[in-house]
């Protein structure tokens, strides 16, 4: 495959899809960076653990609910706490692939976009990993909270100490609910249908999974909130939307054919 963007369809003025192997190179290379980056986060015991009590009391300053609140509704039953861990462990990659291979099948313009907002979401999500440790709400006795994942299964997580693969302080932001979040964002943007709006349950759910299995406090739904809100405003939203193309595709409707559209009525 040569370096050049597929060309759209003749006359259309759908934009240019970017070469497949450079997209797949780029996607994997910016993960493998961030799998990396995050180990680098690793050895802040002290400070991660000192770092969760702060957030903790900060937000019960602030007046926030409880995450207890949330965790409680899943402890009602084994099978929702599991559901709930298997929501955590296997949705959060699977639906952003899918989410950018859909974009860049069927928007284009659409998928850059994408991409560069998720790119730049997680690099300052990369950068606070490193500057700021955290330990998860579960990690901590003065929470309260259960390890759900650890009591209930499955879990993606060993003993921090003997857990080679993840970095468990790297929990503000959190990145589940950033990218779900962008999921329903850039859905809601590329497509048209009224129901598009349902899209937002997605990041609903994910937050209340995060929370109540006790992966993340509400702030760190919060600053990942505001990073993407951040990276909308700076990078704006993409040029071709789905509204846009259908008004340009109206306005190149010949002349003679709208003249008979009109004669027909």
């Amino acid at each position: 495959m040569n370096g050049r963007k597929e060309p759209g369809p003749a006359g259309s003025d759908t934009p240019a899809r970017p070469p497949l192997v450079r997209e797949l190179l780029l996607v994997a290379g910016l993960f493998l960076v961030y799998k990396l980056g995050r180990r680098l986060a690793t050895g802040h015991t002290g400070e991660a653990y000192r770092n969760g009590h702060e957030v903790w009391d900060l937000e019960r300053a602030l007046h926030l609910p409880g995450e207890g609140a949330v965790q409680s509704l899943l402890l009602h039953g084994d099978g929702l706490a599991h559901l709930a861990n298997t929501y955590y462990a296997v949705v959060h990659f699977p639906a952003t692939a899918a989410f950018l291979v859909w974009l860049y099948l069927r928007r284009p313009a659409h998928y850059v976009w994408a991409r560069r907002i998720l790119a730049a979401v997680t690099a300052a999500a990369l950068v606070l990993h490193l500057t700021f440790p955290l330990a998860p709400p579960r990690m901590l006795a003065a929470t309260g909270l259960v390890d759900t994942a650890r009591v209930y299964g499955p879990s993606v997580y060993g003993p921090p100490e003997a857990d080679p693969l993840s970095n468990q302080f790297a929990a503000m932001p959190s990145l589940h609910f950033g990218w779900a979040l962008m999921v329903a964002v850039g859905l809601v943007v590329a497509t048209r249908a009224w129901w598009r709006w349902l899209w937002l349950l997605h990041p609903l759910v994910t937050l209340l999974v995060v929370v109540g299995t006790a992966n993340h406090f509400w702030l760190d739904a919060l600053a990942a909130a505001a990073l993407l809100g951040l990276a909308l405003v700076v990078l704006g939203l993409p040029r071709h939307t789905a509204t846009g193309a259908v008004r340009t595709r109206a306005r190149h409707v010949p002349a003679r054919d709208r003249a008979l559209a009109g004669a027909g009525r």
